[in-house]
Formats: C-alpha cells, sequence, structure tokens
C-alpha cells in the first residue's frame, strides 16, 4: 500500500522557503526534466480531464485534474486533483498526494520566487485580485519570502468574499485588508498579483505606475485574459515556461495575434532569469509582468520534496 497524502499533510511538507530553493533548482536545470505540455481531454459536455506528465532520472509523476461543472449539484468539487508520484527505474508508485495542496502551494511559491527577481527591492504593497481558493496562497507565498511587504489588500468582484479572505490572513498575522476601489488599489500597488478566471482583462496599463510588478497566474487557456493591452505593451515580460506560455496563456496570445507585442517581447522565462543570462527586472522604473500558466517541472519539484521530508522518507508515512 502506498501513502496517501493530504492535503494538510503536503502543506506542511513544503515550507516557503524550501519550496523556492527546490523550485528554483528545477527551473534553472529544465533540461533535466522532460515536461510535454499539458494535456487536456474532453469527457463530453464541458467536462474536462487535464493530465500534466513530468520525469527525469530518479523520479516521474503525473497530475491528473477533472473539470466537472456539474459535480457540485451530485455533491461533488467542480475541480479534483490527485498527483501520483512513481519511482522512474521502475514505474512502481511511490506516493498518491492531494493534488488541489500540491497547486496552490507551488504555483504561489513559483510567482513569489519569479517576484525575488522582478518586482523592486523595496516593495512594500501586494494586492491580490481574486477570492478564489488560490488567492490566500499568493498573499501567504510573497509575504513569506519577501518580508518587506508591509499591507496586503485583497479585491474581489464580491466585497463579502473579500473580506472573508482578508480576515483569514489577518487571523494568521498578515496585514491583510480589503481593497474596495480596484483601480485605486492597483495605483499604489508595489505587487499587483492577479488569480482570476477571468475571460476579459480586470487590470488596465493605465492604473500601473512605473515599478509596479504585475504577477498574473489565473488564466491557463488562449481565452483567459486578465490584463488588458496596455499592460502587456508596456511590460517586460517573464514566463514560468516558454512552451506553456505560447500555447496557453491568453494574455500573451491574444495581443501577439493582433500585433500588438511580438513574440520577442517575452525576454525570458524563469530558468534564464535564475540562471543569471536575463534580468527580471532591466530598471528600477520599469513595469515587469511575470506570466504563470503552471508547469509539471513545478509539480515533480514539490512532489519530490514532500518525499523528502522525515516523516515520508523512504515512502512511509
Amino acid at each position: 500500500m502506498i501513502p496517501s497524502l493530504g492535503a494538510r499533510q503536503v502543506h506542511d511538507a513544503l515550507p516557503w522557503t524550501p519550496l523556492a530553493d527546490a523550485l528554483a533548482r528545477a527551473f534553472a536545470r529544465p533540461g533535466d526534466t522532460t515536461v510535454p505540455v499539458r494535456h487536456a481531454h474532453g469527457m463530453g459536455g464541458d467536462d474536462t480531464l487535464l493530465l500534466m506528465p513530468a520525469w527525469h532520472d530518479r523520479a516521474l509523476g503525473v497530475k491528473l485534474v477533472t473539470v466537472v461543472p456539474g459535480a457540485a449539484a451530485r455533491g461533488g468539487r467542480t475541480v479534483s486533483a490527485s498527483y501520483l508520484l512513481m519511482d522512474r527505474d521502475t514505474g512502481a508508485p511511490r506516493a498518491l498526494l492531494d493534488g488541489e495542496a500540491l497547486t496552490v502551494r507551488r504555483t504561489a511559491a513559483v510567482s513569489a520566487l519569479a517576484a525575488r527577481h522582478s518586482a523592486r527591492a523595496d516593495a512594500a504593497t501586494l494586492l491580490v485580485v481574486g477570492t478564489g481558493a488560490l488567492a490566500p496562497w499568493m498573499a501567504r507565498a510573497h509575504v513569506a519570502l519577501r518580508p518587506g511587504i508591509t499591507r496586503v489588500l485583497v479585491w474581489g468582484r464580491t466585497v463579502a468574499r473579500a473580506a472573508a479572505v482578508a480576515a483569514v490572513l489577518w487571523s494568521e498575522g498578515l496585514p491583510a485588508e480589503v481593497a474596495l476601489d480596484l483601480e485605486a488599489a492597483v495605483r499604489g500597488a508595489d505587487i499587483v498579483c492577479c488569480a482570476t478566471t477571468a475571460h476579459a482583462p480586470v487590470v488596465r496599463g493605465a492604473w500601473l505606475a512605473p515599478g509596479t510588478h504585475l504577477d498574473l497566474v489565473g488564466g491557463f487557456t488562449p481565452a483567459m485574459r486578465e490584463a488588458d493591452d496596455d499592460a502587456v505593451r508596456h511590460a517586460h515580460i517573464t514566463v514560468d515556461s516558454y512552451d506553456g506560455a505560447f500555447a496557453e496563456a491568453g494574455d500573451l496570445l491574444d495581443p501577439m495575434a493582433r500585433g500588438v507585442i511580438a513574440r520577442d517581447q517575452v525576454v525570458s522565462d524563469l530558468g534564464g532569469v535564475l540562471r543569471g543570462e536575463r534580468v527580471g527586472r532591466p530598471d528600477p522604473q520599469a513595469i515587469t509582468l511575470f506570466k504563470s500558466v503552471g508547469t509539471a517541472l513545478a509539480d515533480l519539484a514539490a512532489a519530490e520534496l514532500v518525499m523528502r521530508t522525515p516523516r515520508f522518507e523512504g515512502g512511509v508515512a
């Protein structure tokens, strides 16, 4: 019987700093890991199965995600995820991990890692746009990896939901409060983190002050947009992976298709920045943009870190 690790166990095994360090090593050496583009399969109606495999010479893993919009009416969840980690030499399963916990943790850590190199060193105000499952984790990761953040603003289309997220963060000791006016919040933020499922732009480039870092993590299909053309046009752009971004990032693909930006305006992937081949921030006044669509490289690195913790070393829970 292989160990099955629930959400709490996965979160406990992935402290922010060790996770960011493990991700940095993985992104800096992408050639070590084979990462096929995400597989998406329609299962009839609006139901979708997503498969995200990755492997290297020591481990093999695959994340399985189901998107079933009608599940809630039947007592289920719209999105469910599991991660199966396997031994690379034998193919034998090593552990089954809660996929949602793994995803929110590594997604937030990747963004905070990118901000280390793209946000200004004196960045103090973080704005989280969105109130879904990912939103509080974005705040936790950025604050943990950037102690200089002294204010966390949370904006959502529903004030009550934004207040609920802010209250949870406040109870954990984070300096969180609700932002009622999105434009004013964006204008006053040093780091703007969008974690929405928007299909039309939410953040306007005209609102971004010089020196702002814009973090776009919610959109994961070509039809999704979180920022408008002006935000992208004037930004110094980095992506989590070229393959994923140029296949799925609507925030980039849409303006590229219309000639708003050229492909070479995407100056680097995260690995290139971490290796010192490119810079995440060219000057203090630049508007920087990090676009993440998610990569199985990060899933595998995080899953391996879980299994290297003393409690799970050797595959024993």
